[in-house]
């Protein structure tokens, strides 16, 4: 048999097979609907706006198991998937907050309050502030990639991760949005809306993106067999309410998600004391 000549190796090196695209179109898409939330958002189509980044959520989590299903990762891919998830959980949900908050182009709330030239400013740098603390919670998750973990780690991420921070900081939105469709509790709606609960929201779930807070991880999460059952009759119950009311089941789960960062430090540090317990001296420890 014939050995390949030179030329036919840098041939065949030049192409690359279709599949191999396929990651990177989802991952396009999922950036076009981030962009295209922040357009409707500046039109004062909120809940398309939320819709869109919905969109974006779903293709984000798509991207990297096709991938892999279609062997086709790449360090281009890589490099996309982060500057999407800059866009889509970063300045969209930071666009929608300030354009939510500020009652859209002709910054009117939806109870009829005009928003003062001074809030629309202190909105738009806690949205800022908000977006870089996504990005760099980004940039160091690529960099960490790279570092060698402790075990006990294995079950934490290192600060909230940004699908989570874009689903925290939009749940005011969410169930606001869900209750003035309906008509209900108005009042409460509005305190949502209320410039003041997106600024601390903004301030608040930005820097724990940008904090080295543990955060639970549900990718090596395990249940006991004897839990089994009861887990999966709240699942079944949490695929009811998010069929019979999916806006106010997300808005009411992004609150609870929040609940679940003090939890997870104690998790942490019972964990982090248990592995130190079982591979440290008693000396290191101690101390």
């Amino acid at each position: 048999m014939e050995e390949p000549t030179l030329d036919e190796s840098l041939g065949e090196q030049q192409q690359v097979p279709l599949r191999a695209i396929v990651p990177n179109l989802v991952t396009s898409f999922a950036a076009c609907a981030g962009i295209t939330s922040i357009s409707l958002s500046s039109e004062g189509r909120f809940a398309h706006a939320l819709v869109a980044i919905l969109i974006a959520c779903v293709c984000d989590g798509m991207d990297g198991r096709v991938a892999r299903l279609l062997n086709a990762s790449s360090k281009l891919g890589a490099e996309l998937d982060s500057l999407a998830d800059f866009v889509n959980f970063g300045v969209a949900p930071a666009m929608f907050m300030y354009f939510w908050m500020t009652g859209g182009p002709d910054h009117l709330l939806a109870d009829g309050t005009v928003v003062a030239s001074p809030y629309i400013r202190i909105v738009l740098g806690c949205s800022l502030y908000y977006a870089m603390c996504d990005c760099f919670r980004l940039a160091r998750f690529n960099t960490m990639l790279e570092q060698p973990a402790l075990p006990y780690w294995k079950h934490f991420f290192t600060g909230v991760p940004a699908p989570g921070g874009c689903w925290m900081v939009l749940s005011p939105a969410i169930l606001s949005l869900a209750l003035d469709a309906k008509g209900t509790a108005p009042v409460l709606a509005t305190v949502l809306q209320n410039p003041w609960t997106g600024i601390f929201m903004l301030l608040f779930v930005g820097t724990l993106m940008a904090s080295r807070l543990p955060t639970i991880s549900l990718k090596a999460l395990h249940i006991k067999r004897k839990f089994l059952l009861p887990v999966m009759a709240c699942l079944l119950l949490l695929v009811a309410l998010l069929v019979s009311n999916f806006w106010m089941t997300i808005g009411v789960l992004g609150l609870l998600y929040i609940l679940t960062v003090p939890v997870t430090c104690w998790l942490f540090v019972r964990t982090r004391a248990s592995w130190e317990k079982a591979n440290l001296p008693p000396c290191q420890t101690a101390a």
